[in-house]
């Protein structure tokens, strides 16, 4: 290309074409990014953003004047010749959107999508490789350098991702990902700060795909399990792969399930027909492993609480295909009593998790609880709220103790069971008995507070006893019934300290004021306003410490004595002869009808 038809950087970053060969800037990244999170995908709402690029497409068509007929459609092809503005291009990118967008609606439906639904999803990723194809080819023509390589990654990642739904070629997939990851990491390096922030989530998004199609391609140790932890990020480029990895785990569960015939719990066997309910339950044990696994310590709390949610609704799913078991059995005793015997045994385990669920939450309360100040502005917790988490924790512990409990003959596991969440419902009381006594303490009610720490130092020392003389005692429990002991003891002495010496200042103050009292009044010292002492140099406003008001002149001002008028008592006026005024009095003139009929 000659030089005299190249394009300074002012030209592309102002849009103004040079006379032979206009070159144009977009940023698609950050284009993409903003119509998305603006319009829908913020939410995974697809409709409402495959509705937007509808919608912006058509006002691209009017503005540009580059519709398609009258009545009958009339086909008109974007080249490199009709390319005179840069919104000929956003043509390209919109339309390559709005059949991906299409493609996810049909990909995220309720039940899935069927085998048509399915055959129509891909026809409608081809369509947007197609379109981003075509758009990266023009934008190499018609674009500068760094919109020829964001139209590269851009038209890369839409290969990866038919290849990816079509199950087939992984390494070809594997390839076009790579290729958008090392473009996104490269631009990543430059430009301003949003969009250095911008590529390098994208990368984040690009490499769950590409370990995936490392472990399809078998060139990853993952194993099956393993691939759930990778989808971590969020982000609108990782919900084909999530769904994409939740069937993968769904038929990983299925082969596991068909070999699980039972449910042990507490020394019973319940065998379980359903295949529904089997992938359920198995989903629910598998997350409770990586609970309960060497790992859990290092588990945040947040990705904990999303694990015990997901527990709950594989165990409420379990429970649902069970009870619509119940609802068919009919008239067939010996499968009413396994229905029921497994339903027991579900509701028990859901109630175990519920109960860890709400010990997790204890212990994020009780983080902030112990913060003078919180350092990230959170608000911290409040006594009151610990204790009704606790109040949850004894009504959760009491109808698992009840449930357990109910039937007549219980086996040595069912014994030892009871017997554990007895003691935990005690714990439990023990910890919400000193949180209330906290919360008396802060309102400053000290012998309330007293006698619920003594009473919880009480319920704690109860609960030690009783767990020491166990056979296979909690050790954590134990520790923390300790602490629990150990702060109830120190509190209610700073409690009673604290009592004693707001009771001697009470004395002292009582006697001061009782001093002070006097049977005429306290003395006011006289204060003379600023008219009685204009001629002394001295403040009428007071000391600005002071809250007396300013004594410049009296407000309402005080009454003062008016003399009265005289009163004159007029006794001579009934012995007055006052003249006649007749003779002055005007006489009315009377005429001849008058004096008939006067």
């Amino acid at each position: 290309m000659a030089r005299g038809n190249e394009v300074s950087p002012m030209e592309v970053d102002e849009g103004k074409p040079a006379a032979n060969n206009p070159k144009f800037s977009i940023n698609v990244l950050q284009l993409l990014k903003s119509a998305q999170m603006q319009h829908g995908l913020r939410h995974r709402d697809y409709t409402r953003y495959r509705r937007y690029c509808t919608a912006r497409l058509r006002r691209l068509y009017k503005s540009l004047k580059f519709t398609h007929g009258r009545g009958k459609y009339v086909k008109k092809a974007i080249t490199e010749s009709t390319i005179t503005e840069v919104r000929f291009l956003h043509i390209l990118l919109y339309m390559a959107e709005r059949a991906w967008s299409h493609a996810m609606e049909k990909r995220h439906l309720p039940d899935g999508p069927n085998s048509r639904q399915r055959i129509y999803l891909l026809g409608k990723l081809r369509k947007a490789v197609k379109w981003a194809v075509l758009f990266s080819q023009l934008c190499s023509a018609k674009g500068d350098s760094r919109t020829s390589l964001e139209a590269e990654a851009y038209a890369s990642y839409m290969k990866g991702t038919l290849l990816f739904e079509q199950d087939q070629n992984w390494k070809i997939a594997l390839m076009n990902f790579r290729k958008a990851r090392d473009v996104y990491e490269e631009l990543g390096k430059y430009g301003s700060i949003e969009n250095q922030i911008l590529c390098r989530e994208r990368v984040e998004e690009l490499e769950p795909s590409i370990r995936y199609c490392l472990h399809k391609v078998g060139e990853s140790d993952l194993q099956t399990s393993e691939l759930m932890d990778i989808g971590d990020v969020e982000g609108p480029a990782l919900d084909l792969f999530k769904a994409k990895l939740e069937a993968v785990m769904a038929e990983a569960r299925s082969q596991q399930a068909a070999s699980m015939t039972e449910f042990y719990w507490l020394g019973h066997r319940f065998p379980i027909n359903n295949a529904k309910t089997r992938v359920s339950i198995l989903k629910a044990q598998e997350l409770e492993k990586e609970l309960h696994g060497p790992a859990a310590d290092t588990l945040p709390a947040e990705k904990k609480l999303s694990m015990f949610d997901k527990i709950f609704s594989a165990y409420h799913e379990a429970r649902a295909c069970i009870r619509s078991d119940l609802a068919s059995a009919g008239n067939a005793d010996n499968v009413k009593i396994d229905l029921n015997g497994l339903d027991k045994a579900v509701s028990a385990s859901l109630g175990q998790r519920t109960i860890e669920r709400n010990q997790v939450l204890i212990s994020i309360a009780k983080a902030k609880f112990t913060k003078q100040k919180d350092e990230k502005g959170e608000k911290i917790t409040k006594p009151e709220e610990l204790v009704r988490l606790y109040d949850l924790q004894m009504q959760n512990s009491t109808d698992l103790y009840d449930l357990v409990s109910s039937q007549r003959n219980m086996n040595h596991e069912e014994e030892l069971f009871v017997k554990d969440y007895e003691l935990k419902g005690l714990a439990f009381r023990a910890e919400r008995c000193f949180y209330l006594a906290k919360s008396y303490s802060f309102a400053g009610k000290r012998a309330e507070a007293y006698a619920l720490f003594r009473h919880a130092r009480n319920l704690a020392d109860e609960v030690l006893k009783k767990l020491q003389m166990a056979i296979n005692p909690d050790q954590a429990l134990i520790k923390d019934l300790k602490t629990l002991s150990e702060s109830c003891r120190s509190n209610s002495c700073i409690e009673h300290a604290t009592a004693i010496m707001e009771d001697e200042k009470i004395t002292k103050k009582l006697s001061k004021d009782v001093s002070t009292i006097s049977l005429t009044g306290p003395e006011k010292k006289e204060e003379k306003f600023l008219l009685e002492k204009l001629d002394v140099y001295e403040s009428a406003i007071g000391e600005p410490s002071t809250k007396s008001g300013p004594w410049i002149e009296r407000f309402p001002p005080p009454f003062q004595a008016v003399p009265c008028n005289p009163i004159v008592l007029d006794i001579a006026y009934s012995s007055i002869e006052f003249p006649s005024l007749e003779n002055r009095m005007k006489k009315d003139k009377k005429g001849i009808f008058s004096r008939l009929w006067g």
